[in-house]
């Protein structure tokens, strides 16, 4: 809605424009009449509207034709004045005032004209079947009323309709020579059924149509007057109404209608409710609404949001296949002035054996485009219309500004449910299976990725410690001299080698100590064709005492080259470091040299286990007497074995707290 008009009167001297405006202010025929009013500005709370009207005179004796020039660009909307008793005035409209008004105005953005015919209490005749002829023939031209300043007849509807002209005019919605909705608005009210057709069945129920109401005008529709509106579809249109519910058809036949009875203001209301500006666009403060944002801080989406987009996607997913088939994705993007998501999306996140976008892989992509980007998440989730299907405030209701990482870090605890992962290496060292395999896919089906639509993002869900977390990877160009912020900006880095090439780990190695070695992200090797002969790396250490080195996890073995989906158990571990920063995790290698490795062989060996299940079976088999229980020589010893136990236990922690 704008934030004023601007009412300028034009017209031939003594046709009674300024007696018109000093009639309106002071509600009486003024006595004495100069040549011209002072600008006058009408308070938001005195119009219908609720917006400040500035109302402009013009006066051909006291200004130049330059004046008038510079207030006819500023107008708003202008009121070329007449006097129905002089045929000179009328005549003067079509060969003076609107061939000034267009040559001073864009042709693509015209100015609303209203034609107002004055002092209609000195004749008893109309002069509308003069006017009708010239109304047909100018596009701009909205309406035409005749009043009187003397006897302040329609002088308050004038100034009305001059405001109405503005804020709902008739130019952007309906074409009069043709008698029907311009493009424009056709595609926007389909936009705006589409959204209210909560499950996509094509018309829109009793239920829908109470919603669209509630939506637009904050009031229910009664139930008979729903099925008015039905019946008035029905007589005129045989295929607007059809399961007693309204089609698209009839939804744009009912504003046609309203259009054509003069009605536009419900129109705008409904266009605007759904966030369109005065030129059919979706409104720039609708998609982009203000979210704050904090260094070091990311954006999710809340739980909400996922709600409202697993709607959305049921309701597309008509097959109820968990997948979006083309056509149900070309559907569900309908509502979009373009397609958001182009073919490398199916290379992002996971697909079906067909090559569709999963359920999963639906919500992963909107998680990416949240942690990624979150304006275009917002101008995303305002054309499906999130504010008005969720009833939320705006977009931003649905996202989260995660809490500063550093906050995170002190606290050793994280509320984030994404945790980015870069992915680091030299060319051909495996880096494209890695993100692949995080997505099922073995060697076999990495092969037909056509190269044109690779991505370098890979995102999908882990379970950490029973939670469920989006962990997104990264491939970073292999570019060691240069490298930007937001490579280097992640949660974890994960250093990819071929365990095949034996210069594909110094690439690793030089990286780390680079950007890495004095910074407190988390980092782990990843050896990856472990399927082929492992080769002695040329530098300076191998791999694992390098990592020991510098206090790593040991390099763990990966391969995409197998028959079945490769293992997720590696990026369950990034995404466990991820979350975890602070904390020294487990042992993850399998050397069997380490300490660690060499305990876990130990506990979990055949004989160990028969030892500890006998000694289970001789304790619970042995009878407890009363007399033992009151015995302090059996307290003793039980408190002494307790106590050898523990000391044990903690002299074996201190082991293998020095050796990691």
């Amino acid at each position: 809605m704008r934030k004023d008009v601007r009412i300028l009167l034009v017209g031939e001297p003594k046709v009674g424009k300024t007696s018109l405006i000093m009639s309106l202010v002071s509600e009486e025929f003024p006595t004495v009449v100069p040549y011209r009013a002072e600008e006058i500005t009408i308070p938001a709370d005195v119009t219908p509207e609720r917006v400040p009207t500035h109302i402009v005179d013009y006066s051909e004796a006291e200004q130049t034709d330059e004046q008038l020039f510079q207030e006819i660009s500023k107008a708003n909307v202008i009121c070329i004045v007449y006097s129905v008793n002089n045929k000179t005035s009328i005549e003067k409209v079509t060969s003076h005032w609107l061939p000034l008004i267009n040559d001073n105005t864009d042709k693509d953005s015209r100015v609303p004209l209203i034609l107002v015919g004055n002092k209609s209490d000195l004749v008893e005749h109309s002069s509308m079947e003069t006017i009708l002829p010239i109304m047909n023939r100018h596009s701009e031209i909205e309406t035409c009323v005749e009043c009187s300043a003397k006897n302040l007849k329609n002088i308050s509807e004038l100034f009305y309709y001059a405001q109405k002209a503005v804020l709902h005019p008739t130019g952007p919605l309906y074409c009069p020579e043709k008698k029907n909705m311009k493009l424009l608005c056709i595609k926007a009210l389909t936009r705006i059924f589409k959204v209210s057709d909560l499950d996509n069945d094509g018309i829109l129920n009793d239920n829908e149509l109470n919603f669209f109401q509630r939506t637009s005008f904050n009031i229910p529709l009664e139930s008979q007057a729903l099925e008015d509106v039905k019946n008035v579809v029905r007589k005129n249109l045989n295929e607007g109404v059809r399961d007693n519910g309204l089609t698209l058809k009839g939804f744009l036949f009912l504003h046609t209608l309203f259009i054509q009875r003069g009605r536009h203001e419900t129109t705008w209301t409904v266009l605007r409710r759904f966030g369109y500006d005065d030129d059919l666009e979706l409104n720039q403060d609708y998609l982009f609404p203000p979210l704050k944002l904090p260094p070091d801080c990311t954006t999710e989406l809340n739980h909400n949001a996922y709600l409202f987009l697993q709607s959305v996607f049921d309701k597309h997913d008509k097959d109820r296949d968990c997948a979006l088939s083309p056509e149900e994705m070309k559907d569900l993007f309908d509502v979009f002035p373009y397609m958001p998501w182009g073919p490398d999306v199916h290379n992002t996140v996971c697909t079906n054996d067909q090559g569709w976008i999963t359920y999963q892989g639906y919500l992963s992509q909107w998680t990416l485009t949240t942690y990624l980007d979150v304006q275009r998440c917002l101008e995303y989730m305002g054309y499906l219309g999130y504010s008005i299907v969720a009833e939320q405030e705006s977009q931003a209701a649905g996202v989260t500004v995660t809490r500063d990482k550093k906050i995170d870090l002190q606290k050793k605890q994280t509320q984030r449910s994404v945790f980015r992962c870069n992915v680091f290496g030299d060319v051909g060292s495996g880096k494209s299976g890695f993100l692949q395999a995080f997505l099922g896919r073995n060697l076999t089906r990495q092969n037909i990725i056509n190269e044109e639509q690779r991505s370098y993002y890979a995102i999908s869900t882990t379970y950490v410690y029973g939670q469920e977390k989006y962990l997104l990877l990264h491939e970073v160009f292999p570019d060691f001299d240069y490298l930007s912020d937001d490579d280097l900006a992640c949660d974890i880095v994960c250093l990819v080698y071929d365990a095949s090439n034996p210069y594909s780990f110094e690439y690793c190695a030089k990286v780390f100590k680079q950007y890495f070695m004095d910074s407190k992200i988390p980092c782990m090797m990843i050896a990856t064709k472990s399927d082929l002969p492992e080769i002695k790396q040329i530098y300076g250490c191998t791999p694992l005492d390098f990592c020991r080195k510098h206090k790593m996890p040991p390099p763990q073995s990966f391969t995409c080259n197998t028959a079945a989906v490769p293992s997720k158990d590696i990026y369950t571990k990034l995404t466990t470091m991820a979350m975890y920063p602070h904390a020294r995790l487990r042992c993850m290698c399998t050397c069997n040299r380490c300490t660690f490795c060499l305990c876990q062989n130990f506990l979990n060996s055949e004989l160990l286990q028969t030892v500890r299940a006998k000694l289970y079976a001789v304790v619970l088999r042995r009878h407890v007497s009363k007399a033992d229980l009151k015995s302090s020589t059996f307290w003793l010893r039980t408190s002494v074995g307790a106590t050898v136990f523990a000391v044990l236990g903690f002299a074996m922690y201190r082991v293998l707290l020095k050796q990691r």
